[in-house]
């Protein structure tokens, strides 16, 4: 039996995850997700894929984090009628984040539209809310670690990957080669998440490599969010944290409730602006065992912040000038209502912009750390006058010796291992490490390239 793997997305980028797998007759998509950042990755999704998506066969996704799932609607669009198999959390999720998706989508080209800035005449929105309801009903739950069938061909397992709820590394059996995809890595000891689970072995692996070549700062969060905090207020300004919605917000709210608990924070009100990270954190905490909160700890962790649904009271965030904190998605700025609290926010040197982990190349969150002092948002230039810092050690991607960690609970090395998703300098640095102190057959794949697993 011939097994073949085409990289269709999550190389040489850290964005838009499709592995394809085939054999006997059968295509499976492991991972389904958005290209972000950088335009010329963003114009990928507009690409028809280079296989029919009517002739993929099943779809696996590790989690629900966009540039893994967030692709799905449009296949379902084009033409795929399968099954995706997915843990429940990362169902639920997606429940929330792909039709919020579309939404926003629509939103985005809708306001363009209105206020003429798109080079597009209309501008359109890669999909839309309907389309994102549509795909959600072709979803199928799997437990973690119990073996799972699909296919009548192979069997899938999931396994705790941290990094967010639901999150999974991906244990694909086809006869008899075993293809481990370790999707996004946790942290090990994260305050909410569990540790990544040790997989003892694989045939081939897909490893991430996002932080292929840097280490997490050894400082405690609440200690950099306290000071940020207290200097913001003392100005008189305002905290604005782009926040995942996913993972992110959770944590966010565990140390800022802890941190007022202490006394070591002003007593100032915390805002959670995001209705989705809303949803999200309700999806959290009805999902006890699969994190580290207890149900106590998990309302109590909500207690930290007004959670702000309705988009009037959003507006009027904007407005208010008393000193506060505000949560809201996007995580790298790239969309939904940050953009209108940053155009409000960024040009006062008294606030605070304080990103919270990874921000991919192309972004205006990139933009934004690397020192710029303007970014286009909804068409006019923003300027940045706010203090700008980075929480990187908030990040829930393992760093590269949590990665190299991981790696060594395998028993034995697997006879290939591909390093995915990743910037170029990134998995080309943690190949060389790979090689150099395991001695383990690495290769760094690219864009659309093929692979047969013999």
């Amino acid at each position: 039996m011939k097994l073949k793997i085409t990289f269709l997305g999550g190389v040489e980028t850290v964005t838009g995850s499709k592995y394809l797998l085939e054999a006997d007759g059968l295509r499976v998509l492991v991972d389904c997700g958005l290209f972000q950042g950088y335009k010329q990755l963003r114009l990928r999704n507009w690409v028809p894929l280079p296989v029919d998506p009517a002739s993929i066969d099943a779809v696996i996704l590790t989690h629900a984090h966009l540039d893994h799932s967030g692709y799905l609607p449009l296949l379902v669009r084009n033409g795929f009628k399968g099954p995706v198999f997915a843990t429940q959390a990362t169902q639920d999720l997606c429940a929330i984040l792909l039709p919020d998706s579309g939404f926003l989508q629509e939103k985005d080209a809708e306001y363009a539209n209105r206020h003429g800035f798109s080079k597009h005449h209309p501008a359109l929105p890669l999909y839309g809310k309907d389309d994102a309801e549509v795909s959600l009903r072709n979803f199928n739950s799997v437990p973690f670690d119990e073996e799972h069938e699909i296919l009548g061909k192979l069997t899938v397992r999931f396994r705790f990957a941290g990094h967010i709820l639901g999150a999974a590394i991906v244990e694909v059996t086809w006869q008899d080669r075993k293809i481990v995809f370790s999707g996004d890595l946790g942290r090990y000891g994260d305050a909410t998440m569990l540790d990544p689970t040790p997989i003892r072995e694989a045939d081939y692996l897909l490893v991430e490599s996002t932080y292929g070549n840097r280490l997490h700062e050894k400082l405690d969060p609440e200690d950099m969010l306290a000071e940020a905090i207290t200097k913001t207020a003392a100005r008189g300004g305002t905290v604005l944290i782009p926040s995942f919605a996913v993972g992110r917000a959770q944590s966010l709210l565990y140390h800022l409730k802890h941190l007022k608990e202490t006394g070591r924070i002003p007593d100032l009100p915390v805002f959670l602006d995001s209705p989705m990270a809303i949803s999200a954190t309700e999806v959290f905490c009805n999902h006890l065992g699969e994190h580290r909160l207890t149900a106590k700890e998990c309302n109590w962790s909500c207690g930290a912040a007004h959670f702000v649904r309705d988009v009037e009271e959003s507006k009027q965030l904007s407005w208010n000038r008393m000193p506060k904190v505000i949560i809201s998605a996007s995580g790298m700025a790239t969309g939904g209502r940050v953009l209108h609290h940053l155009k409000h926010y960024a040009s006062d040197h008294r606030n605070m912009i304080l990103f919270a982990g990874y921000q991919a190349g192309g972004t205006r969150g990139a933009a934004i750390t690397a020192g710029a002092t303007s970014v286009k948002i909804h068409g006019g230039q923003v300027p940045i006058r706010a203090k700008v810092d980075n929480l990187h050690m908030l990040s829930a991607h393992a760093d590269v010796d949590e990665i190299m960690r991981w790696l060594g609970t395998f028993e034995n090395p697997p006879r290939r291992t591909f390093i995915t998703h990743g910037e170029p300098d990134a998995a080309d640095a943690l190949r060389h490490r790979i090689e150099s102190e395991k001695d383990w057959n690495c290769t760094v794949p690219y864009y659309r390239e093929e692979v047969v697993l013999s």
